[in-house]
């Protein structure tokens, strides 16, 4: 179960990122020492997501999660939390924040047109139930491919400061839009593929969705999603040998 201190803190998490997204939604500045320059762009959502069959703890469980993303003059930030509830009353709280600095703009040019649209320079912070942190830092770059609205692929040293070592991490994230008999949908996710740390060894977790936008129905177009996101997890949090593979069901609803 979880204890009282960290329901507290899972609560605090909740309260700040709460404050932190109508913030963001009100305003078109954030804090001086977060970024500086004005926030060209920004996105919030909330999903819902409904799964079961996990390999660790709670074999059912709900996830909610929050995310924010913003283009500002110097580059681009993302952040979300996961708030996970299990059948049998465990709950966790976990989130992740990648500020990144595009090459391109720090030198004044606009990104590229053509195959590589950007690089840029990476940071990723992690943090978990039970003082789980990770710092990660590295490179992107940034792909036009046709079709996609953005192909992000990243390169990171990695390290867990309770683990001895470190090692190194490869993610992909993409988004596309598509039609299906005059239907849209769109095609979403991430790929994370990390090499052995202390005792854990390397694992690979590839995050795909694939939802219908259901708002467009409703002439809200790309506001309401409804689908499926599939979790396939290899040598899950590092432990050898245990391998998620979960569909979850998906509600998607984009603020801005």
């Amino acid at each position: 179960m979880l204890s009282a201190v960290n329901f507290a803190n899972g609560c605090l998490m909740m309260r700040v990122l709460f404050t932190l997204f109508a913030g963001l939604s009100l305003t078109s500045q954030v804090p001086a020492f977060a970024q500086s320059g004005p926030i060209e762009w920004h996105s919030e959502n909330v999903q819902l997501l409904r799964g079961f069959d996990y390999e660790l703890g709670d074999e059912q469980r709900t996830i909610i999660t929050f995310e924010h993303a913003n283009r500002w003059s110097y580059g681009d930030m993302f952040l979300f939390a996961d708030f996970t509830f299990g059948d049998d009353g465990q709950t966790a709280v976990y989130g992740e924040f990648t500020p990144r600095l595009s090459l391109a703009r720090l030198s004044g040019r606009d990104p590229g047109e053509g195959l590589i649209r950007d690089v840029l320079l990476a940071g990723n912070y992690e943090r978990g139930e039970q003082g789980l942190q990770r710092y990660l830092a590295g490179f992107a770059v940034d792909l036009n491919v046709e079709g996609f609205r953005f192909l992000r692929t990243h390169a990171y040293y990695r390290d867990d400061p309770e683990r001895p070592g470190s090692t190194w991490q490869a993610t992909i994230v993409w988004n596309r839009p598509f039609e299906i008999g005059g239907q849209s949908f769109l095609s979403e996710g991430f790929a994370d593929i990390a090499g052995a740390e202390g005792p854990g060894v390397a694992n690979q977790l590839y995050v795909p969705r694939f939802l219908w936008d259901a708002g467009a129905v409703y002439d809200r177009p790309g506001r309401i999603f409804l689908g499926v996101e599939w979790q396939y997890w290899n040598n899950k949090f590092g432990v050898d040998g245990v391998t998620e593979n979960v569909a979850q069901l998906q509600l998607k609803w984009v603020l801005n």
